[in-house]
């Protein structure tokens, strides 16, 4: 075999995959008629049909690769920090009737979601309403509470 033969052999067995469903039919049929007349005759077959399905591929694939660069870029989603705090049971269950209340509007929440609002409620208050609402909170001792056994 030459390095000519060779070259069309490797072409033919790499763009095979690619047009299976029609290669594959036409190749069987030859093949009988193919014995008759010799071991090059397949190979320029599948070469032949593999060259006719290549430019079908390209212009394929061109208007893939349009399609690609008109996707807008992707939005970094924000790192999120996981943290534990204490609190006193009271204001927890302001929290759980926070909760129902908002699904009685329509709009279920998390307890995540809700002391976020918060945030930004008091983000949104001015300096006086703020140390206000600051002082309204009493300081409570932190840390994870000793069990009761």
């Amino acid at each position: 075999m030459n390095t000519t033969t060779q070259k069309e052999l490797v072409q033919a067995a790499v763009k095979a995959p690619i047009v299976k469903a029609s290669a594959a039919k036409k190749p069987a049929a030859k093949k009988p008629a193919a014995k008759k007349a010799g071991a090059a005759t397949p190979t320029k077959a599948v070469t032949k049909t593999a060259a006719k399905k290549a430019p079908v591929k390209s212009a394929v694939t061109k208007t893939a690769q349009a399609v690609k660069t008109v996707k807008p870029a992707k939005v970094k989603k924000p790192k999120l920090v996981r943290d534990s705090f204490t609190i006193p049971k009271d204001e927890y269950v302001v929290i759980e009737s926070l909760k129902t209340r908002a699904g009685k509007l329509g709009q279920a929440v998390k307890k995540s979601e809700l002391l976020r609002a918060g945030v930004k409620a008091l983000a949104a208050m001015s300096d006086i309403q703020f140390k206000a609402a600051l002082s309204n909170v009493p300081t409570i001792k932190t840390g994870r509470p000793k069990s009761s056994k």
